[in-house]
């Protein structure tokens, strides 16, 4: 069973550290006695606030998960956050019980047939975020910040997309930016323009985009247009394309990355998954704009 390894893991945190210290000016040097520090402060007795009614609803639909499928209501997956500290993330079982069984976990795709039918609606409507609150009320995350990735893919993506550590400087969000403006990562271009987003928002936070998005997130719950919710709020974000010919792009060009560690608890479930190991997504495709890097993310 390969994992990201403590060593990894406390290199990561010293570059976050690193950027942390960088001089004014310089992208997601955070404010130490600005925004992110009040938020350090105030996020976790909001995700109080916030449990009061959320806790009678998190009770039901854990009755109905259990109900509805065989397995808990609740899974806890490892996740990497701030300066990379490892931490466990709660989520509500939308999939089968041990659905990466089989294929470890793997980058998204739609209509996976593992997911079940009370769990499609709870993904649309972004209910299995919910237990998110307890993470926030244990300060391991933000209400509002990047999504906390897999510790098996920050391995990978911090060797592979330049600035991607940056991300770690701030605690992970049950929502953000990206999150809002850009479905679940695919390929290295959707990593790519999700990390442009995370680092506009690291250098831009403040109270009233928090309060913003906040706001943007509960409205999207019942279902309105997503981008006539974003324009209102105006947290509506276009990232730019990814260049074809820098060179980080040109030193990946062929590689297959691969992970072959397997989540080791019978909770753990991908945020989205994909078909089986033998199917590769490709970063090679002509959407990308990247030829021949081949991505398959087994764990």
């Amino acid at each position: 069973m390969t994992q990201i390894s403590n060593r990894r893991v406390t290199q990561i945190a010293a570059d976050t550290v690193e950027i942390e210290a960088r001089p004014a000016g310089i992208r997601t040097s955070a404010d130490p006695a600005g925004c992110f520090q009040w938020k350090e402060r105030t996020d976790p007795i909001l995700a109080a606030i916030l449990l009061i009614p959320g806790l009678p609803l998190i009770g039901v639909l854990v009755a109905l998960i259990r109900l509805t499928s065989k397995g808990p209501g609740i899974f806890r997956q490892r996740r990497v956050g701030k300066h990379g500290r490892p931490f466990m993330m709660y989520k509500l079982r939308t999939m089968t019980h041990n659905a990466e069984a089989g294929t470890g976990p793997v980058w998204a795709q739609s209509g996976d047939p593992r997911i079940t039918g009370l769990g499609r609606v709870l993904r649309n409507l972004h209910l299995d975020e919910l237990p998110q609150l307890f993470n926030v009320l244990k300060g391991e995350m933000a209400l509002i910040g990047p999504r906390p990735e897999r510790p098996e893919f920050v391995e990978i993506l911090a060797e592979l997309v330049p600035g991607y550590v940056e991300r770690l400087a701030v605690r992970p969000g049950v929502t953000g930016l990206a999150q809002i403006n850009l479905p679940p990562d695919t390929d290295l271009l959707s990593v790519w323009r999700k990390l442009q987003l995370d680092l506009e928002y690291i250098e831009t936070a403040s109270f009233f985009l928090d309060l913003r998005m906040f706001l943007c997130t509960c409205v999207r719950l019942l279902s309105l247009p997503g981008r006539v919710v974003m324009w209102f709020f105006d947290v509506e974000r276009n990232p730019p394309d990814m260049p074809t010919d820098v060179e980080w792009i040109l030193t990946a060009n062929g590689k297959n990355l691969r992970t072959a560690a397997r989540s080791g608890n019978g909770d753990s479930h991908p945020d989205a998954v994909s078909p089986p190991p033998s199917r590769t997504n490709r970063a090679g495709s002509p959407q990308s704009g990247m030829t021949n890097v081949e991505i398959q993310m087994t764990k």
